[in-house]
């Protein structure tokens, strides 16, 4: 009898993820939460040690021909302190792995730690270890992150309540937009080397794609508001798809508003340019690495003069499904259709 294959684009990333944790069950008393957030979470004498991993792999997370490698670096950094971020906690210590193809020189990881110790420096964090190989298909990048956090302020995917207020940090769609125009001017470059790319006029975008930020500084900013979100994840496959894992964790509907999405001029401007729906890029775009998390309405008022936290909706029941109320008035059901990994061509 035939042995069974079965593509791994028929399970799709979160359900190869789901069938990988079916068969793990934590058996030390200091797992507290395995797979299935952004981090797992181990009990430490009281305290909550916070561990995420990310790999970024050339070819499918970056293009090497218009990705600085000191912004590479910071990069890589970033997106696993913004998993910290999520979990409400503060990062502490990281490792880096690389894997190295001949391409690359001794002067050319010296670029790329170069971003590492800017963000190391920026957000605090020690580089404590990790190893390099040999690679045979470019540059491979994975980076481990430790965070810390109390007790009684860790934050889950899985605690929206009914009711509670929807919020968004920054602004959406730039990194997606960002990226679309980069990869515009290399098929100008490659077509006309001759031909100098231009960027400037969008620089913010730009920025929002190569050297993205993690949202560090709301997770103090609640802290000093004594706030504890219900519900938290990062923005980095899209709005669309992170509601829908805090609607699936926490066993409750979303309804967000269209006219409530935060999106920057440039990038509302841009998208229009290239023929593509400010929204659909705000919902779907991905790797803008804001913080999408839920909170009382108690808490709400707290938040209100926060010019960076914008309120785009709140928290139904399960039975109403997820659900955006759109600028003419209609109501569409939220879908992700951001980037999947594994995904059919």
């Amino acid at each position: 009898m035939e042995n069974k294959r079965t593509e791994i684009s028929d399970l799709g990333e979160f359900g190869l993820i789901d069938r990988i944790s079916q068969n793990f069950t934590s058996v030390n008393n200091e797992t507290e939460l395995g797979i299935g957030d952004d981090a797992a979470v181990l009990n430490s004498l009281g305290s909550r040690i916070i561990v995420t991993s990310d790999m970024l792999l050339e070819g499918v997370h970056f293009d090497l021909s218009f990705t600085p490698l000191q912004h590479l670096g910071y990069k890589a950094v970033a997106v696993n302190v913004s998993d910290v971020a999520a979990m409400n906690a503060i990062p502490k210590q990281i490792t880096v792995n690389l894997g190295l193809s001949n391409r690359f020189s001794v002067e050319a990881v010296d670029e790329f730690y170069k971003g590492v110790k800017a963000a190391c420096d920026n957000y605090k964090v020690d580089l404590i270890g990790g190893d390099t190989t040999s690679s045979m298909s470019g540059l491979v990048i994975s980076v481990t992150a430790i965070g810390m956090v109390g007790q009684d302020k860790i934050t889950k995917r899985s605690g929206a309540k009914e009711k509670d207020v929807i919020c968004v940090t920054g602004d959406l769609g730039a990194a997606f937009i960002g990226l679309q125009i980069l990869e515009r001017e290399k098929q100008v470059f490659m077509a006309n080397p001759d031909m100098q790319p231009q960027l400037d006029k969008y620089d913010y975008i730009v920025q929002r794609q190569l050297k993205p930020e993690a949202r560090m500084g709301v997770v103090h900013e609640l802290a000093e508001l004594d706030i504890v979100p219900s519900s938290m994840i990062d923005i980095s496959d899209g709005l669309a798809s992170e509601l829908l894992h805090l609607s699936r964790q926490s066993g409750m509907g979303m309804k967000i508003y269209e006219d409530k999405l935060p999106i920057d001029k440039q990038t509302y401007d841009t998208a229009v340019e290239l023929g593509i729906d400010p929204t659909t890029a705000a919902l779907n775009g991905g790797e803008d690495y804001e913080l999408l998390f839920t909170v009382s309405m108690d808490d709400m008022e707290k938040l209100k003069k926060h010019a960076d936290i914008h309120f785009i909706g709140y928290v139904q029941s399960s039975d109403k499904g997820n659900i955006m109320a759109t600028k003419g008035g209609n109501e569409v059901e939220v879908t992700a259709q951001g980037w999947s990994h594994f995904k059919k061509p």
